[in-house]
């Protein structure tokens, strides 16, 4: 036996020597195995009794008695014999598929006599931690590895205008302040740096830009969805809720507990359960004639694919059908993650000032919500109740509204809700032969406590924020990242799973992820800080034509980024430049101007027009309807609320630029900032203007090319104006004023609405 063993190790010693470097499993052969397999042999259909999800599923026998492979010997390997086939009825991938490339055979080959080495994927694996050297910033230490592995170096540190601009728009959504703008410029130390970054992450306008990137995750609206998307009134509350809490600093850990058991908190504040509106941010079907309980089982399934995206960073939604077909987690595994969810129900109370009434309000909410419960348990075996059932929905949902009630969640105690394996996902199919399914996690993660007999949804924060969980803070750190530099260090945001994308600085993310957790105590504003304070974060994000063959997309990150900013935010800063941004916090949706054509696309008309200030407002204030998106946020591809995005999309088209030349809201910005500029600069030069107008827009002085060519422009404008005062007072719109010349001030408008439609003014560098 020992003599066997020896034999066995020196050959496969021998192999690794003659067969040239070791083969990468997740570079070389995942990607084989997960691309030409899984499809037949993954979690789904097991082709012939294989799986290629796993090692162990590999070994196992087949139908055919064989298992996959034989480690450390490719000749007698069904798999390599299999794919080496010349018979088509034998080969695989089958006829009809497309064959592997004699270099995927040879990794194959090499892979299974070099022992089929199968390490564990790298997001399930424990989180890493490295030294580094002291006095050396660990971003930058990790970032100038790689760019010395390639070959490359850093850029050098962005113009302070430049850094000023990044900062406000990275922390606050919102554009520099002259006074923020000039001391800075002035003095570019590190120090000074500093100083603005503690500033801006204490100004109230914070928790409204980063509020902003968490409502993509929780899919807010502030309607319900579907052809009758009735508006929730209440729906607000949660979002102040998020901004409220960033501005505080309150840890991840904490805003996560609050948000997915609120409502299980021991003496938590009354206020707490506002943040389990997270779990209504689904959409939810009022509509006649649906079924209640197959619409509740959808709005389940919603929060269980949400919160496996947003917190472990897997895409588990097809394990609702049957076993994943690409990472190891079972169809049960996924209804054990449901069980967490499936005794949570809708409740309302008077979270803020109660009305002298309240009592008797919510005595009469009562007897609705009895009523409905009895219909809901009736309608599950008796559909021909189905149009009651929603009909007792509807009213209690009106009930809630009408009152002032805000809408949240509970955990059911009585009658509790048993959870089934649904076969094929059909709510109408319980597996009741597999048994009740209990709340609980997938294997590939360290297990929940297992001294408590039945897990709530407290249980799984705990398990989230064990500091053993391998996925949690890598997934938020690197949508952290995402947010900075506009990239994400691990392209597939939401999916870390064996289908997503490979880390490009896979010690970095881990360096990250266990620091955010043990020295900064899963502090979000910490982590931020710590990131711009970086030189890799300051660098210059000018163009560099040595990086074009090396390195197109900037993985290696040997400059900055630079990207057109988010919808709300092109609005924001085009509002804020003309000196009509509202910057009042909080409070009720607001309506900026829609036309009636996109209005009158929902099954009933809300809104209209806000009037005053109130249609300044910021874009994270403004009504979200599911079914009536404001047009100026869907073209600059906003997302539709239908489901959680943690990434958003980044197009580039036409319609962008006529949006923001001609929409009703671009067009008052122009008119704005032209009556205020002469208002400001009555005497002023051209020059003078000119420098002032980009100042305020970009944050640097005009070249003197620039400036040429626009005075150009404004001459030719005043040229033509100078004969068409009609036209100049009817181009100024509300902005006309008596007072001011009205050709002088419409040349200066159509110079000025160029300046509002530059590339440069829309992206951040």
């Amino acid at each position: 036996m020992i003599t066997h063993l020896y034999i066995l190790s020196f050959n496969l010693i021998f192999l690794n020597l003659v067969s040239g470097q070791s083969i990468h499993f997740q570079t070389e052969v995942r990607p084989i195995l997960m691309e030409h397999c899984a499809e037949c042999h993954g979690g789904v259909k097991k082709a012939s009794g294989f799986s290629v999800l796993s090692r162990a599923s590999m070994l196992q026998e087949g139908d055919s008695g064989d298992p996959g492979f034989v480690a450390g010997n490719s000749e007698e390997s069904a798999l390599i014999t299999r794919i080496r086939s010349k018979d088509l009825d034998e080969r695989m991938p089958p006829e009809g598929q497309d064959a592997l490339s004699a270099h995927q055979v040879e990794v194959l080959t090499k892979w299974v006599d070099q022992g089929a080495p199968w390490p564990q994927h790298w997001a399930f694996a424990s989180i890493q931690g490295q030294d580094v050297p002291r006095g050396v910033h660990p971003i930058d230490y990790f970032v100038n590895q790689r760019l010395d592995s390639e070959g490359l170096t850093s850029s050098s540190r962005a113009e302070p205008s430049t850094l000023v601009r990044r900062l406000f728009l990275d922390l606050t959504g919102l554009l520099p302040d002259m006074e923020s703008l000039n001391t800075f410029v002035a003095d570019p130390s590190g120090l000074n740096y500093e100083g603005l970054v503690d500033q801006l992450l204490t100004s109230p306008h914070f928790g409204e830009r980063w509020g902003r990137h968490w409502l993509d995750e929780a899919r807010y609206a502030d309607s319900l969805g579907y052809e009758k998307d009735s508006v929730k009134k209440d729906a607000w509350r949660y979002r102040d809720w998020v901004v409220n809490v960033l501005n505080q600093g309150m840890p991840f850990d904490q805003f996560s507990r609050h948000q997915l058991a609120g409502d299980l908190i021991p003496e938590a504040a009354q206020e707490t359960l506002i943040a389990t509106k997270l779990h209504l941010q689904t959409q939810f079907n009022l509509e006649g004639g649906i079924d209640a309980e197959e619409d509740r089982v959808k709005r389940v399934v919603d929060r269980v694919n949400m919160v496996s995206s947003t917190w472990l960073g897997l895409t588990v939604a097809c394990s609702q059908c049957h076993d994943h077909p690409y990472d190891p987690i079972t169809q049960r595994e996924y209804y054990s993650l449901y069980a967490f969810f499936n005794n949570m129900d809708e409740d309302a109370s008077f979270l803020s000032d109660n009305p002298n009434n309240a009592e008797s309000i919510l005595n009469e909410r009562v007897g609705i919500a009895e009523k409905l419960d009895q219909m809901l348990s009736r309608q599950i075996t008796d559909k021909n109740l189905n149009n009651q059932t929603v009909g007792l929905l509807g009213k209690l949902f009106n009930f809630d509204g009408g009152k002032g009630l805000t809408r949240h969640m509970r955990e059911r105690v009585e009658n509790r809700r048993e959870t089934f394996v649904m076969k094929r996902g059909d709510f109408l199919r319980p597996d009741s032969k597999q048994g009740v399914v209990f709340p609980g996690t997938p294997r590939i993660f360290p297990p929940l406590r297992d001294e408590i007999q039945l897990h709530d949804r407290l249980d799984l924060v705990d398990w989230l924020f064990s500091g053993k969980h391998p996925t949690t803070a890598r997934v938020a750190v690197n949508k952290v990242w995402m947010r900075l530099f506009g990239q994400p260090l691990v392209d597939t945001v939401q999916d870390f799973g064996s289908r997503g994308a490979q880390p490009t600085h896979p010690e970095l993310l881990d360096w990250m992820s266990a620091w955010w957790q043990s020295e900064a105590q899963w502090s979000l504003k910490r982590l931020i800080k710590w990131i711009v304070m970086s030189d890799t974060y300051q660098q210059s994000s000018a163009h560099r034509p040595e990086l074009k063959r090396v390195d197109p997309d900037n993985r290696f990150l040997a400059r900055q980024n630079r990207f057109r900013v988010e919808a709300e935010i092109i609005r924001d800063i085009s509002l804020q430049t003309a000196g009509l941004l509202n910057l009042h916090l909080g409070g009720p949706a607001v309506f900026p101007p829609i036309p009636d054509a996109v209005l009158n696309q929902s099954f009933t008309k809300y809104g209209g027009n806000s009037k005053g200030r109130d249609r300044y407002r910021r874009g994270i204030y403004t009504f979200f309807r599911r079914t009536a998106i404001d047009p100026n946020m869907m073209v600059f591809d906003c997302p539709d609320a239908s489901a959680s995005k943690a990434m958003r999309d980044r197009s580039n088209n036409a319609l962008q630029a006529m949006t923001t030349l001609n929409n009703e809201v671009f067009l008052e910005a122009a008119q704005s900032w032209s009556a205020k500029l002469l208002q400001a600069l009555p005497d002023a030069t051209d020059d003078l203007r000119m420098n002032h107008t980009f100042q305020s827009a970009l944050g640097r002085e005009p070249s003197a090319e620039e400036k040429a060519q626009l005075i150009q422009m404004l001459q030719e404008a005043r040229d033509w104006f100078q004969g068409h005062d009609k036209e100049a007072v009817e181009f100024l719109g509300p902005y006309a004023s008596n007072e001011m010349n009205p050709s002088e001030q419409a040349a200066w408008m159509t110079l000025l609405r160029l300046i509002l439609n530059l590339d440069e003014f829309f992206t951040r560098e």
